[in-house]
């Protein structure tokens, strides 16, 4: 299972030039199935890839007592990757401070923050997030659905005001693949006990894309080509002939 993880990240790294000679970049690592899963890859692609980087894992403590990231450590102990944890006190502020009813959007943005911060701190100008194919199908349809707008974030986003460039190595990898990847491989997820977590308007496009697919086989990959092939600022249509 591993090749075919790096034959999509390849892809997705070659397609939109997302790694440079020297890049020493930070996988942002929530504990969750995707972004281990994106810290294996690009932990993989370091072996052979022609253009020489580095990888340093960073996990943001958001201040839940329960979440234990001994285990991620262990997994970055063996892949030989530098594992960097932030205590920070995202969640007093967001949920006993601010006490958000929407609590997601500043939860975001404090995160954001505090890991382009670490990411500086320990030398790297590229963060690598884990959104893979089915986040850009489910993002799209949340801005035209909820905001009526046609909008996708980046392959890559250069961020001025900070100096960091945010790559995003799974567009390509489809959530089931990534899910049974991280099954079979026993990767260390950490259970989110954040009270908002699958109670999401996202959660709720998920549910629909999975009801309407049903019925019309496909739906997704039509979608990711139409975002592609409009095009979206950033995005550029893929020649490249594949099947999820």
């Amino acid at each position: 299972m591993l090749q075919k993880l790096l034959s999509f990240t390849r892809r997705a790294v070659d397609h939109y030039h997302m790694i440079e000679e020297g890049d020493r970049i930070a996988v942002g690592v929530s504990g969750g199935k995707d972004s281990l899963t994106l810290l294996t890859a690009l932990a993989g692609l370091r072996r052979f890839y022609p253009k020489k980087f580095e990888v340093v894992a960073i996990t943001l403590e958001m201040g839940y007592d329960d979440m234990d990231f001994s285990p991620v450590q262990a997994l970055c102990d063996e892949l030989k990757v530098e594992y960097i944890r932030i205590p920070t006190q995202i969640k007093q502020i967001v949920f006993d401070i601010r006490k958000e009813e929407n609590p997601c959007s500043l939860c975001a943005k404090l995160r954001r923050g505090a890991l382009h911060e670490a990411a500086l701190q320990a030398g790297c100008k590229k963060v690598a997030l884990g959104h893979h194919f089915d986040d850009v199908v489910e993002t799209y349809m949340l801005s035209l659905m909820y905001e009526g707008r046609i909008s996708c974030f980046k392959p890559v986003t250069y961020l001025d005001r900070v100096g960091v460039t945010l790559i995003r190595p799974l567009i390509y990898t489809p959530e089931h693949y990534i899910r049974s990847f991280a099954t079979r491989n026993n990767l260390p997820v950490v259970h989110n006990p954040c009270p908002a977590d699958g109670n999401t308007k996202r959660q709720e496009v998920k549910d629909l894309l999975k009801a309407l697919e049903k019925q019309n086989h496909g739906l997704r990959e039509r979608i990711f080509g139409a975002i592609q092939r409009y095009p979206l600022d950033g995005w550029d249509a893929d020649t490249t002939r594949y099947k999820l």
